[in-house]
């Protein structure tokens, strides 16, 4: 068993042929049990820390399992807020495979799921990436989207502007300080942030526009507001997920501003053609992911397998 690293992951899993193995796999017959979710406190008052098991197999072939802790803190500590391992094994013999880097995997897979969405969702003619969070995801679903549309002007939004200046340049987009003068300019609006209050609201939403939501995973976390989740056309990467982890969908269907049926469909659905993504250019279509299991197996077949 030999380990993957961040670098070898990047050159294996480039986002054309790894959007095509997502797509692929939520068409598969995989088989993913609920993940395991532990929170447990910090010391110094600060947020508490979630310990993630997500396991997932395709009969006779691979059996895989990411094992990450998410800390939320760990900004102040100049430390990634992900980090763990994922181990690939063998789903005959039960013979470990590789290891590999789990927040490259993670990082690669979840922008890769939100590109997907998009080539669902967004319309053709997306030409502005608006990117809300400067964590280590940023760069990722800046190059995930582009993949999937002409993107021509990128621009990212985070709470301490000199951060977004870096992550800016980095994929040669403009650091901005106003979000809601950016959002209305924006084609399509990607957050990755691990906010509790809402950032981007329904009032600054025009008609045509797609708002990806990646990164409220608990249900005290919110990305957007209840205005921006009414007026949207709802997709998932998972009902089950999505609706239970979430507060940006949590928090609506306890108050009973939506209901479950309001969600028209999952990346399920949309890869397998059994619901309808985008219908026209004036609707305001959302994507809401907590990520999946199913997404990282794939990932680490690709990979593996290209080794």
């Amino acid at each position: 068993m030999f380990f993957l690293n961040k670098k070898q992951l990047a050159s294996l899993l480039d986002y054309a042929s790894l959007i095509s193995k997502l797509e692929a796999a939520f068409q598969s017959d995989y088989t993913v049990p609920t993940r395991s979710h532990y929170n447990f406190a910090n010391p110094k008052e600060e947020r508490e820390s979630t310990l993630l098991l997500m396991p997932a197999w395709e009969a006779g072939k691979y059996v895989g399992v990411k094992l990450i802790i998410v800390a939320p803190n760990n900004g102040k500590y100049d430390l990634p807020s992900i980090q763990g391992t994922y181990t690939l094994f063998d789903a005959h013999k039960g013979t470990p495979l590789a290891q590999m880097d789990a927040k490259e995997l993670t990082n690669r897979r979840t922008a890769a799921a939100s590109a997907l969405a998009s080539r669902f969702l967004s319309r053709e003619d997306s030409r502005t990436l608006l990117v809300v969070g400067t964590g280590s995801l940023a760069p990722y679903l800046v190059a995930a989207h582009r993949a999937v549309r002409n993107i021509e002007q990128v621009y990212i939004w985070g709470r301490r502007f000199e951060r977004a200046k870096t992550v800016a340049q980095q994929v040669g987009a403009k650091a901005i300080k106003d979000l809601a003068s950016a959002v209305p300019e924006a084609d399509i609006i990607s957050c990755a942030t691990l906010s509790q209050q809402p950032l981007v609201l329904g009032k600054w939403l025009r008609a045509g526009q797609h708002l990806d939501l990646v990164g409220s995973y608990r249900k005290d976390m919110r990305e957007t507001d209840n205005p921006a989740i009414c007026k949207s056309r709802i997709y998932v990467d998972t009902l089950e997920g999505a609706t239970k982890e979430s507060g940006d969908l949590v928090i609506p269907l306890q108050n009973g501003l939506i209901q479950k049926s309001d969600l028209i469909g999952d990346l399920f659905g949309l890869c397998r053609s059994t619901c309808l993504g985008r219908q026209s250019n004036s609707a305001i279509t959302l994507f809401k992911s907590v990520g999946h299991a199913l997404e990282d197996l794939a990932a680490a077949q690709l990979a593996y397998e290209r080794i």
